[in-house]
């Protein structure tokens, strides 16, 4: 839902993932522009998203997500490197939602999230593998700004995302 004071509705719409791919050929074959492999599936409530990635690593304990998500955003995406773990749910209903009170225009998780009806009516973009009805822990475990190894793409501090329905894209600047 667009609200007249929202900044996000006066901001351009993402550029679909398809065309990045199509104009930018030579950055796809450079590396410098990445696509993550098809794993992942947006439970959010945003159909498309982008923005410059803040980066964290943490295994089945989402106390530094909260953390992350109670800053202000910036219309920049989270990406969470959980393991690939399908043993609990980093991101929920509240943790969503915080995100699009923050402004943050969504999150990738290598892991799983919970809550998928609450996820759907945030406005921000939820890209996880799965979904795990048992909470994480909350123990404060895990780095901030690391690079990261999702399914087999680095994905660094300070590199953009491009997210929509056709895939998710790591570029090293925007595009």
């Amino acid at each position: 839902m667009n609200r007249p004071n929202d900044r996000r509705s006066k901001a351009p719409p993402p550029k679909a993932s398809t065309d990045l791919c199509d104009a930018h050929e030579d950055l796809l074959a450079s590396g410098q522009l990445r696509v993550l492999p098809p794993i992942f599936q947006n439970y959010g409530g945003a159909e498309q998203m982008s923005g410059r990635v803040v980066t964290l690593k943490c295994f089945e304990d989402n106390a530094l997500v909260r953390a992350m998500l109670e800053t202000p955003g910036e219309d920049r995406v989270l990406v969470i490197d959980g393991g690939g773990s399908d043993r609990c749910a980093l991101i929920g209903g509240n943790l969503a939602a915080l995100a699009e009170r923050n402004r943050w225009a969504g999150l990738v998780i290598n892991g799983c999230v919970r809550d998928v009806a609450e996820l759907i009516d945030a406005q921000v973009g939820v890209w996880a593998m799965s979904v795990h009805p048992r909470r994480s822990s909350q123990q404060g475990q895990g780095l901030r700004n690391v690079t990261l190894d999702m399914a087999g793409v680095m994905v660094r501090e300070g590199d953009w995302c491009f997210a929509d329905a056709d895939g998710i894209l790591i570029c090293d600047k925007p595009v």
